[in-house]
């Protein structure tokens, strides 16, 4: 048992470049990319078929339209932090749902609920902002991160089972559909993972010619229609204040990306 979970340490790395605004944290892995991106995909897979069968999936066309072209132009500028995210097999759709949400999975799926576009009347700008937030959780393999971290606690045993199984009893493409959305949902992002997010969906979406000052109307937004929240330190988010403030201080760093992909286009 011990070489079986030797044999899946990565150790401590970073996943991506630093880009403007500086991300350089080392990250604890001792779950291979390929690993989680399998169940990742799986999970995905299943999500979407769940979703047609109950006929909520790309119900509006113009709303897929839109989604699309918005995501599409963010994913033209991630090689800016990692130059394989461009050979990833991205995959972007909307799902007819109440909550303000999206997210996306690792290697490149990405959901968006209605909910999200509806209830806060998102504009295309905050929409950039809220799917590149997603990406770059994509980009820096933070569920990957969580993984690693909860099989580390864990003494490696209840997610080697549920990530690598056995031989005697090889999982089936639903086993690791379930598997995969459990431990991705299941396994909140930390409060540095949200800021890294934050910093990187904003340097995303300025390149990608997307007003960078959308970010702090959406938290904005955010804050107004969650209504009262446990407390900054109960929680394993950070406050929409604090997300508020660390973004403010950092569009004059991603400002000149804007004005130059708006220049350019």
């Amino acid at each position: 048992m011990l070489a079986l979970i030797s044999t899946q340490i990565v150790g401590c790395t970073t996943t991506t470049n630093k880009g403007a605004v500086g991300i350089d944290r080392s990250q604890f892995m001792m779950l291979s990319s390929k690993q989680v991106e399998s169940m990742s995909s799986a999970s995905y897979s299943q999500t979407l078929k769940t979703a047609s069968d109950k006929k909520t999936l790309n119900t509006d066309p113009t709303v897929l339209a839109r989604i699309r072209a918005i995501s599409d132009h963010l994913i033209a500028q991630v090689p800016v932090y990692r130059a394989d995210a461009a050979r990833w097999k991205w995959e972007v759709n909307v799902e007819k749902n109440d909550q303000v949400n999206a997210y996306c999975m690792p290697g490149g799926k990405i959901m968006v609920f209605t909910g999200l576009i509806d209830k806060l009347n998102a504009t295309d700008d905050e929409l950039a902002a809220v799917i590149g937030h997603e990406i770059a959780h994509a980009l820096r393999e933070h569920g990957r991160e969580r993984m690693s971290l909860a099989y580390a606690q864990q003494g490696g045993l209840a997610l080697l089972a549920a990530v690598i199984g056995s031989k005697k009893n090889a999982a089936t493409s639903l086993d690791m559909a379930g598997k995969g959305t459990q431990l991705f949902f299941a396994l909140p992002n930390s409060r540095t993972q949200e800021t890294e997010a934050d910093r990187m969906g904003l340097e995303l979406a300025a390149r990608a010619g997307y007003n960078p000052n959308a970010a702090i109307s959406l938290w904005t937004k955010m804050a107004q229609s969650s209504g009262k929240k446990p407390a900054e330190f109960l929680s394993s988010h950070p406050s929409e204040k604090t997300r508020i403030d660390d973004l403010s201080k950092l569009i004059p760093t991603v400002m000149p990306l804007y004005e130059q992909a708006k220049t350019s286009k």
